[in-house]
């Protein structure tokens, strides 16, 4: 292995291990399965180093292995949708069961579940990893006023369905 490619996976090596839960985190909220989540982070490492090699740009890691590990996040999704169905219909009947704020981030979260999978990208990008939009840009492939455009039409459809279904709890 050369110098540069030695150095540039031990930095990618760092990257990860200081990220690592942040990573978890991300793919945790799209298969809100903690072993789904695990084997979308494996997969996406896995992926990254693989292809490491051809990163031309090492300033551009972040955004890279997030583009990465969402597409990873959309597989896994589009694979296993018909597993989760059962399980998301057995979680509609808990907010009842529990404390008012919990019912309510709970909402929160369900709503963020019912975008397409753009515009869920783009909000828990923003407001989960807490990337600039240039950041959320380059992990989506697209301009920076695509992504304006998507969280604008993302937070008015998350105020509409919590508009529409306002808890019930006191």
């Amino acid at each position: 292995m050369r110098k540069k490619d030695q150095e540039l996976r031990d930095e990618f090596i760092q990257f990860v291990t200081q990220r690592q839960q942040e990573f978890y985190r991300l793919a945790f909220r799209y298969t809100h399965d903690q072993d789904g989540a695990m084997d979308v982070v494996q997969e996406a490492l896995e992926k990254a180093l693989r292809a490491l090699p051809s990163l031309r740009q090492p300033e551009y890691m972040k955004t890279w292995f997030y583009r990465i590990l969402v597409n990873e996040s959309l597989t896994y999704l589009r694979k296993n949708k018909r597993v989760l169905l059962p399980l998301q219909q057995a979680l509609e009947e808990l907010p009842a069961l529990l404390p008012p704020d919990t019912a309510q981030t709970m909402d929160l979260h369900d709503a963020i579940d019912r975008l397409e999978p753009q515009l869920k990208t783009v909000v828990m990008l923003r407001f989960f990893s807490d990337m600039k939009f240039s950041e959320i840009a380059q992990v989506t492939d697209t301009n920076i006023n695509t992504v304006k455009s998507r969280l604008k039409a993302a937070l008015g459809r998350l105020r509409l369905h919590l508009e529409e279904n306002p808890n019930d709890t006191p």
